[in-house]
């Protein structure tokens, strides 16, 4: 029998979710995903339980995302009825926590890259640290920002969603609390004492538990910048955000370097993606994005994005196009147009 990734526990009315794959930085592969989604719906009906607490046990992460090696490997393989699959179900985790009927509390003192977001900012609150960093990367890798981020990121503080679903930015966790990704700060030599009051709860003193324990944010860099992202990011299509990328600055001179080396298909998709997503409910994105995903995942620049990434890590992919100039525009319109068309399965 393989040991399990995900360890469970129970104090009184408090369930946990702790997640134990510190060798891959917890990123989730298909049995994680089952079992967290068993558990939580296992608590969600016990009427003894008023809150899930989800935490880590490696020391840099909480969740570096989903497996997409793997994901990968079945599209190479031409399986993707499995690609489908591992997407489906950790969409569907994502609907769970984001409808959960109690307070979903993830604590956050690492990494939390793309699924790891997925089961941590649809929840109610989400914890940081200054060692946490918050990311969607998937431009670097010839993919979109999934997990339901076409939800969340129109709906963060100004563009901030738009730019770092393009850019793939990391959030610093005062990023993160001026933009919305987290609710509370916490210095991380005092999370310790956050999670054992959390478990130690009665009743539903949540609140109070952390207004105790949590404190201010340190200042957030992304909101010093948070009015130039607001005009280079919010309007218009990637050609017309990256012209408005003018100016000697530093924050200027690597958003448009960012953005001259992703992919640049995934960089209009998901500039589309998100815009449409500010007028859809969660479960038109998940839906949206398990459509397109099986599109994606078809082409050679996901193949080639995780390969210069994650498999070779040369961080030198060939994308084609090679230019988000040598995209047109009509076809991505079609592209949605046609998906939008298919329903979800």
């Amino acid at each position: 029998m393989m040991a399990s990734f995900i360890q469970t526990q129970v104090h009184g009315n408090v369930a946990e979710i702790v997640l134990d794959r510190p060798r891959a930085l917890n990123a989730l592969d298909g049995s994680m995903i089952r079992d967290m989604y068993a558990a939580l719906t296992k608590w969600r009906d016990d009427d003894a339980i008023t809150a899930v607490l989800v935490t880590s046990a490696s020391e840099r992460a909480f969740c570096a995302g989903g497996d997409i090696k793997s994901v990968r490997q079945s599209a190479l393989d031409r399986d993707h009825n499995a690609v489908h699959a591992f997407f489906a179900a950790e969409y569907k985790l994502n609907a769970l926590i984001a409808n959960y009927p109690m307070p979903y509390v993830a604590l956050i003192d690492g990494h939390a890259m793309g699924g790891g977001l997925g089961i941590s900012v649809h929840g109610s609150v989400r914890v940081v640290t200054e060692k946490a960093g918050l990311a969607m990367p998937e431009t670097a890798i010839g993919f979109f920002p999934d997990i339901g981020a076409s939800y969340f990121l129109p709906r963060l503080t100004g563009a901030t969603g738009m730019y770092l679903g393009l850019t793939g930015a990391r959030a610093s966790a005062a990023d993160a609390v001026f933009a919305g990704l987290a609710t509370h700060f916490v210095p991380s030599d005092e999370l310790g004492a956050l999670a054992d009051a959390i478990r130690a709860m009665s009743g539903t003193d949540l609140d109070a538990v952390l207004a105790k324990h949590t404190t201010d944010a340190p200042a957030s860099q992304l909101k010093d910048q948070a009015g130039e992202i607001d005009r280079v990011f919010g309007s218009g299509t990637i050609t017309d955000m990256v012209a408005r990328l003018t100016g000697d600055d530093e924050w200027t001179k690597q958003t448009r370097e960012a953005l001259t080396t992703l992919a640049p298909s995934s960089l209009w998709i998901t500039a589309e993606l998100v815009r449409r997503g500010a007028d859809l409910t969660l479960e038109q994105c998940l839906d949206l994005e398990l459509v397109l995903g099986a599109e994606v995942t078809r082409n050679a620049d996901f193949i080639e994005g995780v390969r210069a990434v994650l498999v070779d890590k040369d961080r030198n992919p060939s994308w084609n196009p090679p230019s988000i100039d040598d995209i047109d525009a009509e076809a991505i319109e079609a592209l949605f147009t046609e998906i939008t068309a298919e329903p979800a399965q």
